[in-house]
């Protein structure tokens, strides 16, 4: 009977979470206005992952553990966009513990030892598609639920970082390639741009993610246009020819991604695409990855 009871309570729980989860996420990715901070939204998270992971029985296919972002029918009035690989989020860990068995996850799927891992910043914005035929921007789009996003074309269009059309040559200009990455704000644009509200007598932005990600998404391209949006590519999606982009840079390796050293420039391919690609801070053995990363993530 008490095992039953406890059963029935954890149930009670998990609806309850997910209830809750689903309202933060629609204020977080629909209205861009949490009414919580991300610490405490991590933790109704991890509550529920641990007891849907203790307890399948009492997972849902609705539920937010599921899902990347909100869903498509709750996006704005924008025309859907299928992401043909899905745009996944990251995940995060706030103790070493938890680093250590993401660690041991990572290592236990490729049956193997832990291969040398990158450092890289993460941009707190807004993530994107961009697509680009032959070598023209034709389409951008929101992250979504990471499944379906939603068209942002003529706005991202707004943003000077991204051209409008590579600088490749014809050899080497592939049909389609899809690159991702985040719109994002600087802190001291952010201020500028609430200061400049606050005069108005205009609502302010909580955070300069949320102020990327509102103006990201106006119906109106021209207010996009006036604010001032940033953007950084580091992720490619599905491509037709894009290796040949990256010939120079990627020979004799297995990997898509162009590398590049810790505080330089990037190279060959990366250089003539003129956006900027995320920089990492070098790969660590594993071994010390743990250590070089604990003052990060600690409570």
């Amino acid at each position: 009977m008490g095992a039953k009871e406890s059963l029935e309570a954890l149930r009670l729980e998990a609806e309850r979470l997910r209830a809750e989860l689903d309202y933060h996420n629609w204020r977080y990715y629909v209205l861009d206005d949490p009414v919580i901070p991300d610490g405490a939204y991590d933790r109704l998270m991890r509550r529920l992952e641990r007891i849907e992971a203790a307890h399948p029985e009492l997972r849902t296919p609705d539920s937010p553990t599921q899902r990347v972002g909100a869903p498509a029918a709750e996006l704005r009035e924008r025309p859907p966009v299928t992401h043909s690989v899905p745009m996944l989020s990251l995940e995060n860990v706030t103790s070493r513990e938890e680093l250590e068995e993401w660690m041991g996850r990572v290592a236990e799927g490729l049956g193997a030892a832990l291969p040398p891992l990158t450092v890289e910043y993460k941009f707190d914005g807004a993530a994107i598609e961009v697509v680009y035929e032959r070598g023209v921007l034709v389409q951008a789009s929101t992250r979504g639920d990471g499944t379906v996003g939603e068209d942002v074309t003529a706005n991202v269009k707004t943003i000077k970082e991204l051209p409008p059309v590579l600088a490749l040559p014809p050899a080497r200009t592939p049909a389609r390639l899809e690159l991702r990455g985040e719109v994002y704000m600087m802190k001291a644009d952010f201020a500028a741009l609430n200061a400049q509200a606050e005069a108005k007598g205009e609502k302010l932005f909580a955070n300069p993610r949320n102020a990327a990600a509102g103006t990201l998404r106006q119906l109106d391209p021209r207010v996009t246009a006036a604010r001032p949006l940033r953007a950084v590519l580091y992720g490619l999606g599905r491509g037709l020819g894009y290796q040949a982009i990256f010939s120079d840079v990627t020979e004799g390796t297995s990997s898509r991604k162009p590398k590049s050293a810790a505080g330089q420039k990037p190279s060959g391919g990366q250089a003539q695409f003129g956006y900027d690609m995320a920089t990492g801070l070098g790969s660590l053995k594993a071994v010390d990855f743990a250590d070089a990363v604990a003052g990060l993530v600690s409570p």
